[in-house]
């Protein structure tokens, strides 16, 4: 259950509300939940539907998502509270979905959810991001305590012998909420034991007036109501807790009661509320706080879909329906709609209610077979459907498309421009003989990135994607190139749904780490960047980009030894180079994307900006004449690198700044001359113009 108090002696009295035991089948775990009072839902007047796609604000969320506790016994971990919380993250950052910003969603799981953690992210960050006119959400999934009269969350360190020391309390979450975060639209959802009991009073105009600013527009969700339990199991779509599933589903689209796109808040709750409420039989009845939000406030927007109810006389929401998926074979990613389930194995099928009647759109993948669909099943109010998906039929490889491929890989790998247009070639014609070929387009995406052809690397790069929907590989190289295309947004998404196939690829959390870094959002990409090093300590490119996010996060004596273990690393024959083209990335020194990608290989231009980096950091470290060969190092690779050329400026003009030799004040003009001849439209090329003038004045004179 979500919510220990029962573990918890000596503190005063303990609510035993958590220790309910309904009839509920054995397989379910219980998490217990809140005091929410309901308001009538006719105090809030029908949003206007104008037909055009909503006008979204500025969007910020935290995510907070507890399973595993750090004091707590084995009998008080939660299973799925995390992944709840992971899901719920994936939904907000989906263009069809929540539409949120992914450097704008925070997350704290499990161990990174502390008391500190916590405190930090509600009053401090999102207090110093947030405006009057944006759009905030916290979720929180985890245990909750009633002591001594007082509500709380637990975060991961929670002393259940101290709580007022180590929980956080509900009465400063509706401070934090109501006074200290900003925006017009604010919401609130909680999965977690009394998470509705924002403040030990029971006067709801008390709390309204005592904590909340009357001229914000907050909606509350929580998972049920006081004296009831939150449930959690293994048979809500591989494991969730149940109201979260449902918050996931109707934010994903299956609340969209009106069929107009736009997830309100009020459809959310509806939704929720009611299919909570049926596949419970009551004994759990999510409540929302309905008496000040804003009835247009959009939760999520999907593209227009089949509405389970529309028009002017809507009754209510119907009884949804329940797919079941079982599968015969292990590792099976099923979609529904053309959103991904998850994976599943033949020993477990998993059970997804809550889906609206009518026809769906389902499909399974298995790398390396043929598809089962994609093909329509028909969904039935009230009822269950299994739906068996058959991966049988290996993908046979026609023969005669492996020659050209083959003499592809061969060019492809030897790096160079020429060799890049061979390989193109080669890599068409194995298309052309089998379309289905995933790994050809794969290569091919690849060899047109090289080449710096977006258009087309990512054409093929999606073609690959199509083909084979679990291709990991080629939604890294995606992210790749979308990084490169200023795609950051989706290349993140690409990089979720990777991670949540396989949370320890290395690759998938440095190239998330790259998306950030370029956002601007440090902080998370230094931890993704960690994380990379973490899984794969031994792969050069992650200590690369861990030291770029560092360095850009101005910790420079963090970022050094990064860099020199990835020259270590890196430090062998460029020969390599090809295998290396789909991580090329814009430079991430203020220039834009770098189009030079067919004039060498990769590896050199890696080396290039890791020598570029520690001589960025030496320089800020005033270290200028390690800074100045560092730079020189970096132009033995890449003679054309901008930066390097940049910095190596500065640093002749401080080094003359110190001992007047001229020679070095030369030296500076031939290379800030160099930045303005590759990149005349920047702002370093204009401070060179200015630094060249005064160089000539002081040569001159």
């Amino acid at each position: 259950m979500r919510g220990i108090s029962l573990l918890a002696i000596g503190f005063g009295f303990v609510s035993t509300l958590c220790a309910q035991n309904p009839p509920q089948p054995q397989t379910e775990q219980q998490r217990d939940l809140t005091t929410v009072k309901e308001s009538p839902a006719a105090t809030n007047p029908a949003p206007t539907r104008t037909g055009a796609p909503p006008v979204i604000p500025h969007s910020y969320a935290l995510v907070v998502g507890i399973a595993r506790y750090a004091h707590l016994p084995a009998k008080a971990q939660l299973q799925f509270a995390d992944r709840d919380a992971e899901d719920i993250y994936t939904t907000l950052i989906s263009a069809q979905g929540g539409n949120f910003p992914a450097e704008n969603v925070h997350k704290l799981i499990n161990e990174e959810a502390s008391l500190a953690n916590l405190r930090h992210e509600l009053e401090q960050w999102l207090p110093s991001v947030t405006t009057p006119e944006d759009r905030v959400l916290v979720y929180f999934a985890g245990h909750g305590f009633i002591a001594g009269g007082k509500a709380y969350l637990a975060p991961n360190d929670v002393d259940v012998s101290h709580l007022s020391g180590t929980a956080y309390p509900m009465e400063d979450l509706g401070k934090a909420i109501g006074t200290q975060i900003h925006g017009k639209w604010k919401v609130l959802i909680t999965d977690a034991c009394h998470s509705g009991a924002i403040t030990p009073e029971d006067d709801t105009a008390q709390v309204n007036h005592s904590l909340l600013d009357l001229n914000t527009s907050t909606f509350s969700l929580t998972a049920s109501r006081d004296r009831e339990q939150s449930f959690e199991s293994p048979q809500w779509g591989g494991g969730h807790g149940i109201f979260t599933y449902y918050v996931i589903h109707g934010l994903q689209g299956e609340a969209d009661s009106s069929g107009d796109g736009i997830v309100t808040a009020d459809e959310l709750a509806d939704y929720v509320r009611t299919n909570v409420r049926l596949a419970t039989k009551t004994l759990q009845n999510p409540t929302s706080d309905r008496g000040s939000f804003d009835p247009n406030m959009v939760l999520a927007y999907n593209p227009p879909r089949s509405a389970k109810c529309a028009g002017p006389n809507c009754p209510g929401a119907p009884r949804d329906g329940t797919l079941i998926f079982q599968t015969n074979m292990d590792g099976v990613e099923v979609w529904l709609d053309g959103k991904s389930l998850g994976v599943i194995d033949k020993t477990k099928p998993q059970r997804f209610p809550g889906i609206a009647p009518g026809p769906h759109t389902i499909k399974g993948v298995h790398l390396g077979y043929e598809p089962d669909g994609p093909r329509e099943e028909q969904v039935y109010p009230g009822q269950e459907t299994t739906v068996n998906v058959r991966i049988i039929i290996a993908r046979q490889r026609n023969h005669a498309a492996e020659e050209p491929f083959d003499k592809g890989l061969e060019f492809y790998t030897r790096g160079g421009a020429d060799n890049y247009k061979k390989a193109a070639v080669e890599f068409q014609k194995a298309l052309q003989i089998d379309s289905k070929y995933s790994k050809a387009a794969l290569y091919l995406g690849r060899t047109y990135q090289a080449l710096y052809d977006p258009e087309q690397a990512e054409t093929y790069l999606k073609n690959a994607i199509d083909i084979d929907n679990d291709y990991s590989e080629a939604r890294l190289s995606y992210a790749a190139a979308l990084l490169d295309t200023g795609g950051y947004d989706e290349a993140i998404r690409q990089t979720n749904a990777v991670i949540q196939r396989d949370p320890n690829n290395g690759m998938a959390w440095y190239l998330e780490s790259q998306a950030f870094v370029r956002k601007g959002s440090y902080d998370q990409a230094i931890d993704a960047g960690q994380r990379a090093v973490k899984f794969t300590p031994a792969n050069a490119e992650a200590h690369l980009w861990l030291g770029e996010a560092q360095r850009m996060a101005k910790q420079c004596p963090a970022a050094l030894p990064e860099y020199n273990q990835y020259l270590s690393l890196s430090n062998f024959n460029s020969g390599a180079g090809g295998q290396l083209n789909y991580y090329l990335l814009g430079s991430l020194f203020g220039f834009g994307v770098k189009k030079r990608a067919a004039q060498q290989d990769i590896w050199r231009d890696l080396r290039a900006q890791a020598n570029v980096g520690i001589c960025d950091c030496q320089w800020v470290q005033k270290q200028f004449q390690a800074a100045a060969e560092s730079c020189q190092k970096a132009l033995t690779y890449v003679r054309d690198e901008p930066y390097a050329n940049y910095r190596l400026g500065i640093v002749y003009a401080e080094e003359y700044n110190g001992n007047g030799n001229t020679e070095l004040l030369k030296e500076a003009r031939l290379h800030f001359s160099t930045v303005v001849a590759l990149i005349p439209d920047t702002d370093e090329a204009q401070r060179s113009r200015k630094y060249i003038a005064n160089i000539d004045a002081v040569l001159l004179h």
